[in-house]
């Protein structure tokens, strides 16, 4: 009796300690909210959480071969494509917050004063202003691309458009360096305005520049191997009120501003399967 009691403790830790595998895009990452929220889930739940940050339509891929067990990333209508085609489950949106054009506080094509985003990026390409853009399918590049298409414009081709293939964190980097334009997304950008020679210079509430965040449980019924239990405990933590309002405190007295609001499993733009 002794050893089948302590056969099962043995393998009760063993799946206590089974890594979760987090996709995510690297603006989570790079702003530092994971390393503030992940340590508090292992406390609790034993459960160690491997996070895999790269952009957005890389973390999908990723999770879409089942090499990951969730999601957290911000591109609404690529969430929509996952939950379709049956890869993930459980959609819930964690928090917002929004996206930022950063440049040099020199300001070449005046954006700091567009009435609105298009109005920005059409400056940008009117002055011919150098500008970096992320270039690797994540969120952010996803959401630009948005803004260059409804302000009918093809930055593509020009001399001034350049990609860093690369994190919001580099990407931001990269820009400071070159004194150009970017879109980031605001916490990343907060978290390393300290370290970066560039001005948030349009700031402000914007539809076109609402940044969500949503969490998706990568399907067990579509890949058996998944650790659906414990993706369905940190979908549980991060929704739970108290986290949401770390979430929300986070870096708050820092900077002023929160770089995440909460959202409490409630999208402000809906993500439809």
């Amino acid at each position: 009796m002794k050893r089948i009691l302590l056969l099962g403790l043995l393998m009760g830790t063993a799946l206590a300690a089974a890594p979760l595998r987090l996709a995510t895009t690297t603006s989570v990452n790079d702003s530092g909210l994971l390393d503030a929220l992940l340590p508090g889930f292992t406390q609790e739940t034993g459960i160690p959480v491997q996070v895999i940050a790269v952009g957005t339509g890389q973390a999908l891929a990723i999770a879409g071969r089942g090499d990951a067990d969730a999601v957290l990333v911000h591109a609404p209508d690529l969430e929509a494509r996952f939950l379709r085609e049956g890869k993930g489950v459980a959609h819930a949106c964690i928090a917002y917050n929004n996206f930022v054009i950063a440049g040099p506080a020199s300001d070449p094509a005046r954006v700091a004063g567009a009435a609105s985003a298009l109005e920005a990026m059409r400056r940008i390409y009117a002055a011919g202003a150098p500008f970096v853009s992320r270039g690797d399918n994540s969120g952010t590049y996803h959401r630009e691309r948005a803004l260059w298409k409804a302000a009918g414009l093809e930055p593509d081709d020009q001399p001034w458009y350049l990609e860093s293939g690369s994190g919001m964190g580099a990407t931001l980097a990269l820009a400071a360096e070159k004194q150009t334009y970017t879109l980031t997304d605001l916490g990343t950008y907060l978290f390393m305005k300290d370290e970066v020679e560039l001005t948030g210079l349009y700031d402000r509430p914007d539809p076109l520049m609402l940044n969500q965040y949503g969490y998706m449980v990568v399907n067990p019924e579509r890949f058996a191997h998944v650790n659906a239990e414990a993706a369905y405990a940190l979908r549980a933590y991060l929704l739970r009120p108290d986290v949401q309002q770390q979430i929300s405190a986070y870096l708050k007295d820092r900077y002023g501003r929160s770089l995440f609001n909460p959202l409490f499993g409630r999208c402000k733009v809906e993500v439809e399967p």
